[in-house]
Formats: C-alpha cells, sequence, structure tokens
C-alpha cells in the first residue's frame, strides 16, 4: 500500500479549536490523563538530555506518533492534582488550551519549549488527519516545516521508518504507539528494537483486547489463537495461560480440554518479558490504566532500543510509572 505523506510548509489554515472539528473523542476515565501525563513528561526530560548532553547532540531528534487522531481531545475530567512529580519543570508543558479540548498526545509534543528536528504523526482517518494538518499550521506555525502528517496505517509507516526511511546511525527518537486494537504486532516491536534509536512508549489492550481472546474453556478459536501468537511473538502463551485437564470429562472418554489459568498480572508480566527480548531495556514497572470501576483496560509500557541510552532512559521512564 502506497503511504502519502503531506508535508504542512506553506499552510496557512485558521480553523479554530472549537468550531469545524470532527470530535475526535477519549475515554473519559482518568487513566487517558495517565497515559499522556507519563507521556508528556518523558518527552521534556529527553529533550533535555538531547539539549545538554555534548554527545547527545550529534544526532537529529524525532518524534513518532503513529495513532495520532486529531491532536486533541474532548470532555477531559476536572485537572487532578499531579505534584508527586517534581523532577520535571512544569513550565516546559504550560501552554493554555480552551476549555473545551485537552492536550492529546500530538499536541502534547509540539508544545514542548526544546523542539525536536522532526515530528512524524501518523493517521489513517482522512479527516483526523485534515484537522491535525489544520491544526499544526493554525497553533504551531513556527514548527510546520518540521511536521508531516502521514494519512496511512500507523504499523506500516513504522516499519518503513525502521527499515528504509531513517538512517538509525544519525537519528534518535521517542515513539508513541497507542493503537486502536490490537494491531501493534510482535515483528514491528522487533523491528523497532533492532534500530537501536528508538524509545517507546507503547499502550497495551490487556483488558480491552488480549484477555478477552482468552476463553475460559479450552483454547482460542484458531483465529484468536494465531493473534495471540504474533501479538506474543510464540505460542508460549498456551502454557503460561492454560493448564491441562486434571480428570476426564464426565460425558466422555476423552480428556476435558485447557482451561484458563491465568491473571492480569501474569499477562502483563508476559509480554514484559517479550519486550525484554526485542529491546536493549525495559521498564520494570508499568503504568496500569483502569476504567473508573478500577477495572485494567491497557498497561502502558516503555522500552529503549538504544543500549547506550537506555539505563537513564529506563529510570525516568520507570519513575513515571509510580502512581
Amino acid at each position: 500500500m502506497p503511504i502519502f505523506c503531506f508535508s504542512l510548509v506553506g499552510q496557512h489554515s485558521h480553523i479554530g479549536y472549537t468550531h469545524g472539528m470532527s470530535d475526535h473523542r477519549f475515554g473519559s476515565d482518568h487513566w487517558t490523563e495517565r497515559k499522556l501525563d507519563a507521556l508528556g513528561r518523558y518527552l521534556v526530560a529527553w529533550r533535555k538530555i538531547f539539549t545538554a548532553n555534548p554527545k547527545a547532540q550529534y544526532f537529529k531528534t524525532l518524534y513518532i506518533d503513529a495513532f495520532a487522531g486529531t491532536g486533541s481531545r474532548k470532555n477531559p475530567l476536572p485537572a487532578e492534582d499531579n505534584n508527586q512529580h517534581k523532577l520535571f519543570d512544569e513550565s516546559d508543558l504550560n501552554v493554555e488550551v480552551p476549555d473545551d479540548y485537552r492536550r492529546g498526545s500530538a499536541r502534547i509534543a509540539l508544545e514542548l519549549q526544546s523542539p525536536f528536528d522532526e515530528y512524524i504523526f501518523v493517521e489513517k482517518n482522512p479527516a483526523h488527519a485534515s484537522e491535525l494538518k489544520q491544526m499544526i499550521a493554525t497553533d504551531f506555525p513556527k514548527l510546520a516545516d518540521r511536521c508531516r502528517v502521514w494519512e496511512d496505517d500507523g504499523c506500516e509507516v513504522m516499519r518503513q521508518l525502521c527499515t528504509t526511511l531513517k538512517d538509525w546511525n544519525r537519528w534518535r527518537a521517542v515513539a508513541f504507539l497507542d493503537p486502536y486494537g490490537m494491531n501493534v504486532e510482535s515483528d514491528l516491536l522487533w523491528r523497532i528494537g533492532q534500530t537501536k534509536g528508538i524509545d517507546l512508549w507503547l499502550l497495551f489492550p490487556l483488558g480491552m483486547g488480549v484477555n478477552r481472546l482468552l476463553t475460559a474453556k479450552g483454547l482460542p478459536h484458531k483465529a484468536f489463537a494465531d493473534k495471540l501468537t504474533r501479538v506474543f511473538g510464540d505460542t508460549d502463551w498456551e502454557v503460561e495461560f492454560y493448564r491441562p485437564p486434571g480428570t476426564a470429562d464426565m460425558f466422555s472418554h476423552l480428556p476435558a480440554g485447557p482451561e484458563k489459568f491465568t491473571d492480569f498480572d501474569a499477562i502483563g508480566e508476559h509480554y514484559r518479558k517479550r519486550l525484554q527480548r526485542w529491546f536493549a531495556q525495559v521498564a520494570p514497572r508499568v503504568k496500569v490504566l483502569t476504567n473508573s470501576r478500577g477495572n485494567p483496560l491497557y498497561w502502558l509500557f516503555f522500552a529503549s532500543a538504544n543500549p547506550t541510552g537506555a539505563p537513564t532512559a529506563v529510570r525516568i521512564a520507570d519513575y513515571l510509572m509510580d502512581d
């Protein structure tokens, strides 16, 4: 499938934040705030490293948002106290946004006082991609020539960035993968790890995706099982998440099928160990994102592909995992 890249140079759209919007709504629970808070604070710290460290200044810097949406989100919850994060300067993220709209991941990256050399935003929905381009041109005209909005599949663009579009001996990047489903599979994560130059924030659909495919009685249907294998990278999940029957089925002479024998923590830890295979280092803690009833929806993981920078990157990210 061809990739269509839209440069923002020379655009002068003036669509406002509260008019003409395609209404890109996010979940109203607190988990949305928490994932974006962690991302934003990490970007502040990461940019400080690449501006203050002479060795790091050799590299060109890139921000990748593979499922960028419109760049903004509607109807947030009231702001909550974030005083536990005193490691970072609040002024680096202090940009006012109209009351009806709050910052999405794209806007958070663009608001940094220390900008990246390049920004790549990917959004498959044409209306959302158009709105994102208009937002950048209107609200961040000084960064427009550094931005590219790709109207395509985020995973496909990430594959091309990892393999052909960038020289990772010269570039370093932060990538944010917040997919709409379970479309981030192990082969893509392996490619990201092979770049040796990308720090990754990844939202893993634990309760919203993987756990729903793990049927209670018997292994999942082949289509579901194949999907789980592509996500985890092998079939070890069958042994980890299911136990063999202890007794024969009372209605036949054949053994009963395997039964699901796992929980959210075990699934998340299994996935974290997969990430350790593909990346230089992985943050030991994750941020568990729950709905209003306290049920896990997603787990936010951090992994660094850069062997040299991984210890510092993981230390910062692991700090941000602390609630």
